[in-house]
């Protein structure tokens, strides 16, 4: 299958976006407008439910941005009705997109994307191809291989963007093209202001230093190991504290016990909020570095975000994270332990890393580029 920009070409992107929130969403919805760049038609088939409430950590599933100007949404997929799952299938087979990308990120998802993409795979013209977040998940729950096994089935290629997801995606499918591909730049938010214009919208003070831990908390993302290395700073030779910027996905109750028992209290800023995309930039203005402790980890659209704004960072060295983080380049890469942690928080303020590690920052991010994904999930599809 040749690509041929014109405008009868269609793609289908199937996956969360406006009215729903989050990262996936954004990325979905600039996927789109980059295909459409392109020459491309695309429609986004996004959930009218998502997830059950009950089984949803946040406080709501919906954004409070506005709807996304010249793109079309189809909010119709039910996550849970087989019924619904059908009927979708049966409208998007009949269309006969060219190409279909499918997000995958969850195994709870597997039989309804499966469903959806065997239907469509059905009419013997789209091509179905998956971009894979995860093929094992961070939190393993009982079905996860059953359900993932099911969806893979329904896809004729794959694009991951970390290479430990290769590697997990190889354990299920050998005879399927699978590609590599790392997560492009987050290019939709508001423009970095000046330090001290973002501090004077957050009430904070413009001469501190910040540290920034930024999206939604959960276990595995190292939130416990980040205070337990801040309490082994000297923050008043540095003039540091941290900005904790997100919603909690679980109980909040043993950081904020972490939090007392540490006497962490004056020098943590909580935005327990989820942060909609009209105020990132906020945060990543104030902050001179992100941190990412994770504990568990594929790929990281934090820390593309962090190379939007031109941000160092200091990850673990978990699965995708090194691959995107060039040490003591990008940012520092360490072992995922308070003292690692806080050894490199100290040096990076010490010896005055930041303008460098910026400057390399500015130049790294060029490389990924949402054409390059595009011309990988194309080719996915050729093979």
């Amino acid at each position: 299958m040749q690509k041929k920009q014109d405008t009868e070409r269609i793609v289908l992107i199937i996956g969360p976006a406006w009215p729903l929130r989050g990262g996936l969403s954004t990325y979905n919805q600039i996927l789109a407008n980059e295909f459409q760049k392109q020459g491309f038609k695309v429609t986004i088939l996004t959930f009218k439910l998502q997830y059950p409430n009950f089984l949803f950590p946040g406080k709501t599933q919906y954004s409070s941005d506005p709807a996304p100007e010249g793109l079309n949404i189809d909010v119709k997929l039910n996550s849970i009705n087989p019924f619904n799952w059908i009927f979708t299938g049966l409208k998007y087979r009949n269309q006969q997109p060219d190409l279909v990308i499918i997000r995958y990120w969850l195994p709870f998802m597997g039989p309804c994307l499966g469903t959806v993409g065997q239907i469509i795979k059905s009419n013997g013209k789209s091509r179905i191809v998956a971009i894979t977040d995860n093929v094992i998940p961070h939190e393993k729950r009982f079905g996860d291989t059953f359900f993932t096994k099911y969806f893979l089935k329904a896809c004729h290629g794959f694009v991951a963007m970390s290479q430990s997801v290769l590697v997990d995606l190889n354990k299920f499918v050998r005879n399927k093209p699978a590609l590599y591909n790392p997560h492009p730049i987050y290019n939709s938010f508001k423009p970095s202001i000046s330090k001290l214009e973002a501090c004077e919208i957050l009430k904070i003070n413009a001469a501190t230093n910040y540290l920034l831990f930024f999206g939604f908390i959960r276990a595995y993302k190292g939130l416990d190991l980040l205070l337990e290395a801040f309490a082994k700073i000297d923050r008043q030779k540095f003039n540091l504290k941290l900005i904790v910027a997100g919603e909690f996905y679980e109980d909040e109750k043993p950081y904020m016990e972490i939090v007392e028992k540490l006497n962490l209290g004056s020098d943590i800023l909580f935005y327990k909020d989820f942060i909609p995309d009209s105020e990132v930039h906020l945060y990543f203005s104030a902050a001179d570095v992100t941190v990412q402790p994770y504990k568990d980890a594929t790929q990281s659209g934090v820390t593309q975000v962090a190379y939007f704004y031109n941000k160092p960072m200091i990850v673990t060295n978990i699965g995708g994270l090194p691959e995107l983080v060039p040490n003591n380049q990008a940012g520092f890469v360490i072992d995922k332990n308070p003292e690692e942690i806080a050894k490199a928080i100290e040096k990076f303020y010490s010896e005055n890393w930041a303008d460098r590690m910026g400057s390399f920052v500015k130049n790294e991010k060029e490389k990924y580029s949402w054409e390059k994904m595009i011309a990988s999930l194309w080719k996915a599809a050729e093979k």
